[in-house]
């Protein structure tokens, strides 16, 4: 066994190791949730990563993602988030898909075997599209809700979806998933009611209905993105983070347990 899991072993057992480095997990955004998940896996020994996600850092990320450095800036996430992993475990399989996640798409980028599915993108159509995409081919998912506007990490929870409460993201999700026939879900959210941060000015990049937008990002339905004005929600480093250390918990438990 490599030394650097050793303490690992100690904890889970080393069966349970070796599952976790014959495992890969698919991981859907790799910023302020889902860089710290990614990390957590990465360091509890997990053997294979899927990363998917569009974007290239830039100086707004600092403040939350575990990538964002001065010297990465503009460079796309997912390489980043590989070398990373890399550095902390050569032998790790890491496939990297530097993608945005569209509606109908998350398929694309998953197969059957894979022990988990972790959501931490933050548009409502990808998370409904990752889920029922991972549903269909019976992978395990754990999905983030909203962990903006939050400044307390201690009212971070892990809970099915139709036991959270506060949440607005969660709220949409809840019904949406119960009109698609979905009847659990593992999330990640927080009891702490969102603060009210000032408007961003910045043009809307989600499509559809704007009546939900002022409980979340926005909802879906049209072809195009609308002229409102969405604000950007404000973060800090220990809420996001949480969030993603919470949702690399649930995995690594998870994979740890199907050996007893």
């Amino acid at each position: 066994m490599d030394e650097a899991f050793s303490r690992t072993a100690l904890l889970l057992g080393p069966e349970a190791v070796g599952r976790l480095s014959a495992s890969t997990v698919a991981v859907f955004g790799v910023g302020g949730v889902g860089s710290y998940a990614v990390e957590a896996l990465a360091r509890a020994g997990l053997g294979g990563f899927i990363l998917v996600d569009g974007a290239a850092l830039g100086p707004s990320n600092i403040n939350r993602q575990i990538i964002a450095t001065r010297s990465s800036m503009g460079r796309p996430k997912v390489e980043v988030m590989r070398e990373r992993v890399l550095d902390i475990n050569p032998s790790a399989r890491v496939e990297v898909r530097r993608e945005r996640v569209e509606g109908g798409e998350a398929g694309r980028f998953l197969r059957p075997g894979l022990a988990y599915v972790v959501d931490a993108v933050d548009t409502l159509t990808a998370k409904l599209d990752i889920v029922l995409a991972a549903k269909e081919l019976g992978i395990p998912v754990v999905s983030a809700m909203g962990a903006g506007n939050k400044l307390d990490p201690t009212r971070v929870e892990v809970a099915d979806i139709y036991e959270t409460e506060v949440c607005p993201l969660a709220r949409v999700m809840r019904r949406e998933l119960k009109r698609l026939g979905v009847e659990r879900l593992t999330v990640v959210y927080s009891k702490e009611k969102p603060l009210a941060v000032g408007a961003s000015g910045l043009p809307c990049r989600f499509e559809g209905s704007c009546d939900a937008a002022r409980e979340v990002a926005c909802e879906t339905g049209k072809a195009s993105p609308c002229e409102r004005r969405r604000p950007v929600p404000g973060s800090v480093s220990f809420v996001p983070s949480a969030f993603g250390l919470a949702a690399a918990s649930m995995v690594v438990r998870g994979i740890a347990a199907r050996g007893k």
